[in-house]
């Protein structure tokens, strides 16, 4: 069977992630954020105090990239951690004034990046391209491995 990535949704899907990724990175890099810093940022501006466990599952990563930007926005004063009064052995991890102040900024950044991707698809290209890319993440997303 011969093998087309220009007709792979999975070659063409990764190759418009890491240009997305890119071009974010480009634009957020001035406030001090690193792409994987957002994600998590995007998680905690929706709702502040989610549990390192949380922010796990929501972005779809591995435990141990969690901690290490965890570690790396703590040093850099984008959160906090606080007591779970509900679970002794799970922090919270809280915003900080400085995290706060970034979400204009950040999401504009993110935004401006959109834009220019989806730039030459209509309105109603664009609502059908979303709609199709999150069918594809919900098919993905249960998938362990097996056929």
């Amino acid at each position: 069977m011969d093998f087309k990535k220009a007709e792979s949704a999975g070659y063409l899907a990764n190759h418009m992630a890491r240009l997305f990724a890119n071009a974010l990175h480009e634009r957020i890099r001035p406030l001090g954020l690193a792409p994987a810093q957002f994600m998590t940022l995007l998680e905690l501006w929706e709702e502040d105090g989610r549990t390192q466990k949380d922010l796990v599952r929501r972005l779809d990563i591995e435990q141990a990239t969690m901690a290490n930007t965890l570690k790396r926005m703590e040093r850099d004063g984008l959160i906090i951690r606080q007591e779970n009064p509900k679970d002794r052995r799970a922090q919270l991890i809280r915003l900080t004034e400085k995290a706060r102040a970034l979400q204009d900024d950040a999401t504009a950044a993110a935004n401006a990046v959109n834009a220019i991707a989806l730039g030459g698809l209509s309105e109603d290209e664009r609502r059908v391209f979303i709609r199709m890319m999150t069918r594809v993440i919900g098919a993905l997303s249960g998938y362990d491995g097996n056929f």
